[in-house]
């Protein structure tokens, strides 16, 4: 089973929901890249669970560096990390051995590992596993920085409420504005609405899907490949291993096939310093899988948290038969709110790769 992407930077994901703990190992990163803890730490405080819309379980995800750093600097050796898990109640998913719950892996893992399979919080397909995919991209994030690259993203819609998306040119200040906020978007308004309607949902025992917008700026034009090895195919490999991803799209996306090329095309134009670029952004920074110099920008479509309290139809594996699954346990109405640091941390992971190649 493959965890594992990049090309000069290898990212390895370990571990399952209820193990002992899960992990990452990073081998391929600069040697002698200062990592300020107290900045990762907040970071993967944005991705652990708190307040009325995310899942009660607890766990403190505090990494411990088993080698790679030597006295808070990368030393050119893999570097790995792990988050021991301390707050698993694993009897909340015994039946689940025998009843796969619908949308989720759980049939899947039966059917390619048979009884072995550990479906215990969802195993290695749990959402848990962004914490320690979280540890290596906000280590990427320091290191893309002091390299005047910056990436940020936001909530842009859940349960039918849409934020408002990034302006053309965003900043890192917009980047460091909604990475200071509970609830991870542009408009607090707006974000007001997509809060009730979340919880409108978990009081109905239900769910809802979300949409994470993400941008990268500084990145220099010229950096990926065409055909296989571009941009967004690098991209959308390391965004789709996110729990729950259904979709991405790039720039104007799906939307401009409902556009003429008159209306979709990205007219060049000079800057203040002559430096070419363009007047909008509808090819999302990328032409022929090559980035332009504008921001890279993409969207990640999460589906809604398949473990809902709502009765629902599935099948007895041992007994052959349909039957009624109720789902106890904890679980978030809306996996997408804490999956924002998460789509930050693959696109800082997959520009440091793509940097790497021109170093």
């Amino acid at each position: 089973m493959s965890s594992e992407f990049g090309k000069n930077l290898k990212v390895t994901v370990f571990g399952q929901s209820h193990g002992r703990a899960v992990g990452v190992v990073v081998d391929g990163l600069p040697a002698g890249e200062a990592v300020d803890e107290e900045e990762l730490f907040a970071f993967l405080a944005r991705r652990r669970p708190g307040g009325t819309l995310t899942t009660p379980r607890q766990e403190e995800d505090v990494p411990v560096f088993l080698s790679g750093l030597v006295n808070g600097r990368t030393c050119g050796a893999p570097l790995c990390a792990v988050i021991e898990n301390g707050d698993a109640r694993s009897q909340d998913y015994e039946n689940l051995k025998d009843v796969p719950r619908p949308s989720h892996a759980d049939y899947a893992a039966f059917a390619k590992w048979g009884k072995a399979a550990d479906l215990r919080g969802g195993g290695h397909f749990s959402g848990r596993l962004t914490a320690p995919l979280c540890i290596a991209g906000g280590i990427a994030k320091q290191i893309l920085a002091r390299r005047g690259v910056f990436a940020g993203a936001h909530l842009l819609e859940a349960g039918g409420e849409r934020d408002v998306p990034f302006p053309l040119l965003p900043g890192r200040e917009v980047f460091e504005k909604i990475a200071s906020k509970p609830f991870p978007v542009i408009d607090d308004g707006r974000g007001a609405a997509m809060q009730a309607a979340i919880s409108r949902a978990a009081q109905e025992g239900d769910s809802v899907g979300g949409i994470v917008e993400c941008a990268a700026v500084g990145i220099p034009a010229g950096l990926g490949a065409p055909m296989f090895d571009g941009v967004e195919n690098r991209v959308a490999q390391a965004v789709f291993g996110i729990p729950a991803v259904k979709g991405v799209e790039f720039g104007a996306g799906f939307a401009s096939a409902r556009k003429r090329g008159s209306e979709n095309n990205d007219p060049f134009t000079l800057d203040e310093s002559g430096n070419i670029v363009t007047d909008k952004n509808d090819c999302g920074g990328v032409l022929g899988g090559i980035t332009t110099g504008m921001p890279l920008v993409f969207r990640a479509a999460f589906k809604p948290t398949p473990s809902i309290a709502k009765p629902q139809k599935s099948v007895s594996l041992s007994e052959g038969r349909a039957v009624e699954l109720v789902i106890s346990g904890r679980h978030d109405p809306c996996v997408a709110v804490r999956a924002v640091p998460a789509v930050e941390a693959v696109a800082a992971l997959v520009i440091l790769d793509l940097l790497l190649e021109v170093r």
